[in-house]
């Protein structure tokens, strides 16, 4: 099909829809209008935590502890890929002072549920580095619990945990 001819086209479907009377197009109820806006903000809230989940992965490959202080809860905890046990002071200690240089962190198969003011995040990271002189290669399976409380605006970390996947 010719520029000109594609054109045409497309001027002419836009007129007819112009020509067409708003009242032909169904109204919606109250309740569909409802479930319209709902969805709307599940996926603008889905957005955010993918997101925030994509930051995460940038913070740790950086090394940078102060992404954790800002985005996890003042009453988080985790437990590390080791089976340890950290609050937030002992994971953003833990990070700020890592002997691991990531040379890639990265972040996919990311799955995002709301239940509410409530999120469960599940996400594979994806790592090579450097640690204690040596080359490694490591993959996780992460799962993260966020909570908006409203009042602050913003979604918080509550509770994480990493597994590291044979290999």
């Amino acid at each position: 099909m010719s520029i000109r001819r594609l054109a045409t086209w497309f001027l002419g479907a836009t007129l007819a829809l112009l020509v067409v009377p708003a009242h032909s197009f169904p109204q919606l109820t109250e309740q569909q209008k409802k479930a319209r806006a709902v969805a709307t903000e599940l996926d603008i809230d889905s957005q955010e935590l993918v997101n925030l989940e994509k930051e995460t992965a940038r913070a740790l490959s950086q090394n940078s502890s102060s992404f954790f202080s800002r985005v996890y809860s003042d009453d988080y905890v985790g437990v590390a890929a080791t089976g340890e046990i950290r609050d937030k002071s002992a994971l953003v200690a833990s990070i700020q002072y890592s002997p691991i240089k990531y040379s890639t962190f990265i972040v996919t198969n990311i799955s995002v549920r709301i239940y509410g003011p409530s999120a469960v995040v599940t996400a594979t990271w994806s790592t090579r580095g450097v640690q204690d002189g040596r080359s490694f290669t490591r993959q996780y399976r992460v799962i993260h619990v966020y909570v908006n409380n409203g009042h602050e605006g913003a979604w918080k970390v509550v509770a994480g945990q990493e597994t590291m996947l044979p290999g």
